[in-house]
């Protein structure tokens, strides 16, 4: 382990840490899986509050983030491990017997955005990697390097809500065509360079923050995850279990919410038409979205963007 990982790691921070533990409402004999282990923060939370008869299975893509839950709780005969995406979750045995709660905390980690090697952050020189899972798929290098410009300019608009798609796309394209693209810097500059500037004295977000988001998404398949992750633990969990979602921004906020609203709310009808399916609810919504307090963003600026959205499954009906 490099210093710059150990201190990335020992300086990450659970967001909204208080709230999961009360939507999760750990019970003792209890089974929960974090889907996202990052650094443990949750987990740990979890673990805690279970008894003997407890058990906690973890997930990541991320092998970094899979070698230090080996090392922290390896050998807690309560603790199970697995490498993947949580959106196959509903595959690993250990899930067969059912669920008491499943924790999503999604996006890019801090540790992850800290190590410059794993390519995530427009402010710290490294390789144009993005990968969650380093040993699967394509690098964002990779990916520009033979992708479209409508293909590009789509990913950026849809995934990274940038305005300036097109204009973006099509400068990586010109630039690729004297030499490829291969480090985050060299493509942050690239992408600030065609955008417009900023109004003098107006607070702004770096030029290349959606554009690196929008290829990070499409990299890592996150939306499609998360899709998939959300009917797996509805299935997996058991009747009165706790969902628990933490997004970062508006899409997976998005998703997240209209996942939970869907099954706990029926939709809304023509009363001037005879109801064909009476509704039934499978999960009910448990306080709306939540956000991090005063105390947790002065000591945790990454908490601002953060929303939590939790649903109880319910008992199924004859």
């Amino acid at each position: 382990m490099t210093a710059g990982a150990a201190d990335a790691r020992s300086a990450h921070l659970p967001v909204l840490f208080t709230q999961v533990m009360e939507g999760l409402r750990v019970c003792e004999d209890g089974t929960y899986l974090d889907g996202t282990f990052g650094r443990g923060g949750h987990a740990r939370g979890v673990l805690q509050a279970l008894g003997s008869g407890g058990r906690l299975l973890v997930m990541d893509k991320d092998p970094d983030a899979i070698a230090v839950a080996e090392r922290e709780f390896g050998a807690d005969p309560r603790v199970s491990i697995r490498r993947g995406s949580f959106a196959d979750l509903g595959q690993w045995d250990a899930v067969a017997d059912g669920l008491d709660g499943v924790l999503f905390d999604l996006g890019v980690s801090s540790p992850q955005l800290d190590v410059a090697a794993r390519g995530f952050s427009f402010g710290k020189d490294g390789p144009l990697d993005m990968r969650m899972d380093p040993d699967s798929g394509e690098s964002a290098a990779e990916w520009l390097a033979r992708a479209p410009a409508d293909e590009i300019a789509d990913v950026l608009w849809t995934y990274g809500e940038e305005r300036m798609s097109r204009r973006i796309a099509r400068a990586i394209v010109e630039r690729r065509a004297q030499a490829p693209i291969t480090r985050t810097a060299e493509l942050a500059e690239l992408i600030a360079s065609v955008m417009p500037r900023p109004k003098p004295g107006r607070h702004a977000i770096h030029p290349a923050t959606r554009s690196f988001q929008g290829i990070r998404i499409h990299i890592n398949r996150e939306l499609a995850d998360l899709e998939a992750g959300l009917e797996a633990a509805q299935v997996a969990l058991h009747p009165g279990g706790r969902l628990a979602v933490i997004s970062f921004h508006s899409l997976e906020d998005r998703i997240a919410k209209r996942f939970i609203a869907a099954r706990a709310k029926p939709p809304a009808g023509n009363r001037r038409l005879p109801e064909a399916t009476p509704f039934v609810p499978t999960l009910r919504e448990i306080g709306g979205a939540i956000r991090a307090g005063s105390d947790e963003l002065a000591g945790n600026p990454r908490a601002r963007s953060a929303v939590l959205r939790v649903a109880e499954k319910l008992e199924a009906r004859p």
